[in-house]
């Protein structure tokens, strides 16, 4: 009869005999992985997520970690006092606010991210989508329609943007290296 460990390493044998041809196939692409503020919050699950993104590396994949941060900028909000407001699910960010958001997305969040994928043996760098000039964004515009009136007006959701472009000859060079990229959402505009 086999032990325990016996089964669990049968186990893992038969997963990574099925992602084989997986792994032949996508060797050389590019992975844009998402990893959300809300996963983040589990640190056993944060850790799961890191070893994934090294076996990625290490089959031939190029993942690219791109992160989010809601629960973590309304919390670092809440504990300075400050009051957030949403329209139509999207946080409405004045100057004050984004500076906070970026601080938090670009020191705190990137760099834990970084950190587990280094701890699991990996060679992450964090970068925010500013640095090269990787992300190019426009304020995002949305339209209400008010029900009583039936007049539209755009509403101001202030520094809150949609990417315009993805300049990816930085992510290209990272690509032919061992490094994993792992990027803050943040985005700036033609003139900054």
């Amino acid at each position: 009869m086999a032990t325990r460990d016996e089964k669990t390493a049968f186990e893992k044998a038969e997963i990574l005999a099925e992602a084989l041809p997986y792994m032949r196939r996508f060797a050389g692409h590019t992975f844009v992985i998402k990893f959300g503020g809300h996963a983040m919050g589990d640190d056993s699950l944060t850790e799961l997520f890191a070893q994934d993104v090294v076996l990625l590396k290490h089959v031939g994949i190029n993942p690219v970690v791109v992160h989010g941060g809601g629960p973590q900028i309304s919390a670092m909000l809440d504990r300075l006092k400050i009051k957030s407001s949403f329209v139509q699910g999207l946080r409405v960010t004045d100057r004050a606010t984004v500076e906070i958001v970026e601080m938090v997305l670009s020191g705190s969040i990137n760099k834990q991210i970084v950190v587990a994928i280094n701890r699991a043996g990996g060679r992450a760098v964090g970068i925010s989508g500013k640095d090269g000039g990787l992300i190019e964004a426009r304020r995002l515009k949305r339209r209400q329609r008010d029900p009583q009136s039936n007049i539209e007006r755009v509403l101001d959701l202030g520094f809150v943007g949609e990417p315009t472009e993805i300049h990816t000859d930085l992510l290209s060079e990272l690509a032919g290296s061992q490094v994993i990229p792992v990027i803050a959402p943040i985005g700036s505009g033609r003139r900054g």
